[in-house]
C-alpha cells in the first residue's frame, strides 16, 4: 500500500513554500490529506492493533486508544475548521483606517487600566505609553484595586484619572465594571497593567468601529520578555512564544467564522454593546472569553486585527507560568457551566460555537496526554503490550501518520509553532493542568490570581511543585527503559529488534518519554534574574563621547530602560567615565550613562555595559517611548527549521544555567524601523 506515503511525499513538496504563496487550494489538500492519514490509522488502531489477551491487556489498549483517538480528533479540528479562506484582518483595517480620516467620526475613547498591586515602575510604563497615545479624544483612567496613594500620584503625574472601589469584589471584571460606571465615552480601550500600547493604536482600531455592527475589536498579545520556557532553556532565538499560534493563527482562523475571542487586554469596545450585555461578566474567572462570547451572542461583530499594536510582560517564573495556564483552563472550563459560555449561549451559529469549543477541548486534552505519557511504563513495569504492531503496521499507518503532522503542522499553522520542539518543554504542564482539568470537571474554579510581574531574583531555583511528580515520572522511565533494554543481550539485539516491532516502539516512544520529562525538568530552573526589566535585541550603531572630545564606535547588543551592553571595536575607557550615548542610525535621545563594567568579548572586541544615570528622567521616558511605543517596533518572526531548533534544544541541555547579566541577558528582538 503505496497512497499513505504519496501523500507524505506530498506534503514535503508543498511545505517548501510558505503555505500563504498558495491559494486556498494547497491547504485543503494537506487537510484532506491528514484527515486521511488520520482515518486510515484509527482503522487500523481499532482493527488490527489491539492487544485483547487478558483483562489487564485489553483495558489498557482500549484506554491508550481512546487517548490517541481524543487527541488526533481534537487536534484535526482547529486544522479542518482553517479550511474557510482567513486572514489577518490588516487589509480590512487599512481601507476602515483611510474611511474613517475621511470621516468626522471622532468619537470620545475611555482607556481603562486596571491595576492590584503592579510594581510602579511597570504601571508606569504602561501609563506612559497610554499617555502617549496620538489620538486627542481620550480619557485614560486608572483603576487601582490596591488603594496606593503612589498609584494615585503616579496617576496624577501622568494626567490620567484615578478611581479606587471600596468594595474590591468580582476581582479584574468588578473592577472594569466600575470603570465603565464612572467613565462615559463611546468607545472602551482596556489594557493590563504590565501592557505598552504604540502610539497609534487607537488609530489603526477606530476605524473598525465605524461600522455600527462591531462591538469590539482585538488585537494581538505580544511580549517583550521571553516566557519562562524559551528564557530557562536559553532558547529566545529558536522558540516563539506559546502565544504566538494563538494570536498569528487561532484567531484569524476563528475571525473566519464570527467567533474571535476577547482576550482580556489590547482591545477597543463598543459602550452600547458592552452595556447590552451588562458589562463585564462577573461570575466568570476568564471575564474577557465569556463577555466575548455574550457580545457575539447578542448579534455584535467582534473583529480581530493581527498587527502587533502594544505588548506586555510575560510570566517570570516558570511557576507563575503554570498558574496563569491554570486559572486560564479553569476559567474556560468554567465557561461551560455559565449562560454566556459557548454551551449555553443563545443567537450562536454551529461554526461559531464548534470554533469557541474547540477553545475547551485544548485544555481538556491535558487528560489524555498524560495517558500518553504514563502508557509507555506498561512495556517495562508490568510487562504488557498495550498496542500489537506488526512491521506492516509500523510503515504503513503510524511513520505516515507521524511525519506528516510533523512536516504539515507548523507549515498550516504558518510558522508560528513548532510540530515537536513546543511539545517537549510544555510536559512540564501536564501534571498541573490535569489536576486543574479534574478540579474543574467537578465544579472547583479556584479564585482570580494575578501573575506577578518584574520581581528580582538574587538566586536561581525552581518549584518543589513542579519539579517533584517530574521527577517521579523520569524515575519510572528509567527503571522502564532500563527493563526493555535489558531485554536486548549484545549477541541478538539487532535480531530482537528486527523480529519485535513492538518491542521498537516501545524503545522510541520510552526515548522521547525520557527526553520530554529531562526537557521539562531544565526548563523548571529559574535563573538568578537580579534586575527583571526586559531587555532588547536592536540592530543599532552608536558612538560614545566622554568628557575629553574622545569618542568610540560601538554597536548594541542589549538595550533596556535600565542601562545598555554595547559591543566595542577598540579598546574601551577603563575607569568609571560619565559618557554620552549618541545614537546616529535611530532617534533614541542622548543620554548620559556609567560605565558599570568592562569585559572581553572575544576577537571582534571589547563588551561594555553601562548604566543610564539618574536625574534625566525626561531623556528616560523619551527613550521608554523609543523602545515600546512607536509604531512597527513589534515584529512576528517564523519558526525556524525543526531539526536546526531541536539541535539547538539538545545543546542547551548540556549547557549549566547562567545568571540574566551582560553576555548572557534574555533577549527579545526588536524591529529597527528609522521611520
Amino acid at each position: 500500500m503505496i497512497w499513505p506515503w504519496l501523500l507524505v511525499l506530498g506534503a514535503a513538496l508543498l511545505s517548501r513554500r510558505p503555505e500563504q504563496t498558495y491559494g486556498p487550494w494547497a491547504r485543503r489538500a494537506v487537510l484532506l490529506a491528514l484527515a486521511a492519514l488520520t482515518l486510515s490509522y484509527l482503522h487500523w488502531r481499532v482493527t488490527a492493533s489491539l492487544n485483547l489477551a487478558t483483562p489487564l491487556s485489553a483495558g489498557l489498549s482500549w484506554l491508550l486508544l481512546a487517548a490517541e483517538a481524543w487527541l488526533l480528533l481534537s487536534g484535526m479540528l482547529p486544522l479542518l475548521l482553517s479550511w474557510r479562506r482567513f486572514d489577518d484582518g490588516r487589509a480590512a483595517a487599512d481601507a476602515a483606517e483611510a474611511r474613517w480620516r475621511d470621516s468626522d467620526w471622532r468619537p470620545q475613547v475611555d482607556v481603562l487600566v486596571p491595576t492590584c498591586g503592579e510594581p510602579l515602575a511597570v504601571l508606569g510604563r504602561c501609563l506612559l505609553g497610554c499617555s502617549t497615545l496620538h489620538y486627542p479624544h481620550k480619557t485614560v483612567w486608572v483603576l487601582d484595586d490596591s488603594d496606593r496613594p503612589e498609584v494615585r500620584a503616579l496617576a496624577e503625574h501622568h494626567g490620567c484619572h484615578y478611581l479606587s472601589r471600596r468594595e474590591r469584589r468580582h476581582a479584574k471584571a468588578g473592577n472594569l465594571n466600575a470603570g465603565l460606571a464612572a467613565s462615559g465615552g463611546e468607545l472602551v480601550a482596556v489594557f493590563d497593567a504590565d501592557f505598552v500600547p504604540q502610539s497609534h493604536f487607537l488609530e489603526r482600531t477606530i476605524g473598525l468601529l465605524a461600522d455600527p455592527t462591531v462591538g469590539l475589536v482585538q488585537t494581538p498579545q505580544v511580549f517583550f520578555n521571553a516566557d519562562p520556557l524559551m528564557r530557562n532553556l536559553t532558547m529566545e532565538r529558536w522558540m516563539l512564544p506559546d502565544e504566538d499560534n494563538f494570536y498569528r493563527w487561532i484567531e484569524p482562523v476563528r475571525s473566519a467564522w464570527g467567533a474571535v475571542v476577547c482576550a482580556g487586554t489590547a482591545f477597543v469596545a463598543r459602550r452600547q454593546a458592552l452595556d447590552q450585555v451588562g458589562g463585564f461578566v462577573e461570575a466568570a474567572l476568564s471575564e474577557d472569553f465569556v463577555t466575548g462570547i455574550a457580545l457575539l451572542g447578542r448579534g455584535w461583530q467582534v473583529r480581530y486585527l493581527g498587527e502587533p499594536l502594544s505588548a506586555g510582560l510575560a510570566a517570570e517564573t516558570l511557576l507563575d507560568f503554570v498558574r496563569q495556564r491554570q486559572r486560564w483552563a479553569a476559567g474556560t472550563l468554567q465557561s461551560l457551566r455559565l449562560p454566556q459560555g459557548p454551551l449555553r449561549q443563545g443567537g450562536l451559529g454551529l461554526g461559531q460555537r464548534l470554533a469557541l469549543l474547540e477553545g475547551c477541548l485544548h485544555w481538556l486534552n491535558t487528560l489524555p496526554r498524560l495517558l500518553v505519557l504514563l502508557m509507555p511504563l506498561s512495556y517495562g513495569l508490568l510487562g504488557v503490550v498495550p498496542i500489537s504492531i506488526s512491521v506492516h503496521g509500523l510503515v504503513q499507518r503510524l511513520l505516515p501518520l507521524w511525519l506528516a503532522l510533523l512536516i504539515s503542522v507548523g507549515w498550516l499553522n504558518r510558522r508560528s509553532r513548532h510540530a515537536l520542539l513546543n511539545e517537549l518543554p510544555s510536559w512540564v504542564l501536564t501534571v498541573p493542568l490535569a489536576t486543574t482539568v479534574l478540579a474543574s470537571l467537578v465544579g472547583r474554579f479556584g479564585g482570580f490570581r494575578i501573575t506577578p510581574k518584574q520581581q528580582p531574583r538574587s538566586r536561581g531555583g525552581s518549584s518543589r511543585l513542579l519539579v517533584t511528580p517530574l521527577a517521579g515520572l523520569l524515575a519510572l522511565q528509567l527503571i522502564n527503559l532500563g527493563r526493555l533494554v535489558g531485554v536486548l543481550t549484545p549477541a541478538d539485539a539487532g535480531a530482537a529488534l528486527s523480529a519485535d516491532p513492538a518491542l521498537q516502539l516501545a524503545l522510541v516512544w520510552a526515548g522521547l518519554t525520557v527526553l520530554g520529562l529531562v526537557v521539562a525538568l531544565r526548563a523548571c530552573w529559574d535563573c538568578a534574574d537580579p534586575e527583571p526589566v526586559p531587555w532588547l535585541a536592536l540592530p543599532l550603531a552608536v558612538q560614545l563621547h566622554d568628557g575629553t572630545g574622545q569618542s568610540w564606535c560601538a554597536a548594541v547588543e542589549a538595550i533596556s530602560e535600565r542601562g545598555v551592553d554595547l559591543l566595542l571595536g577598540g579598546d574601551p575607557p577603563r575607569e568609571q567615565l560619565q559618557l554620552q550615548v549618541k545614537v546616529d542610525s535611530a532617534p533614541i535621545p542622548a543620554l548620559q550613562a556609567w560605565v558599570v563594567d568592562c569585559s572581553g568579548a572575544g576577537s571582534k572586541g571589547s563588551r561594555l555595559s553601562l548604566r543610564w544615570s539618574d536625574g534625566q528622567t525626561l531623556a528616560l521616558q523619551q527613550l521608554q517611548r523609543w523602545l515600546f511605543c512607536r509604531p512597527g517596533c513589534w515584529q512576528q518572526r517564523q519558526a525556524m527549521a525543526e531539526p536546526v531548533a531541536l539541535a539547538a534544544l539538545l545543546r542547551r541541555l548540556l549547557t549549566p544555567p547562567r545568571p540574566r547579566l551582560a553576555g548572557h541577558r534574555s533577549l527579545v528582538t526588536q524591529a529597527c524601523d528609522h521611520a
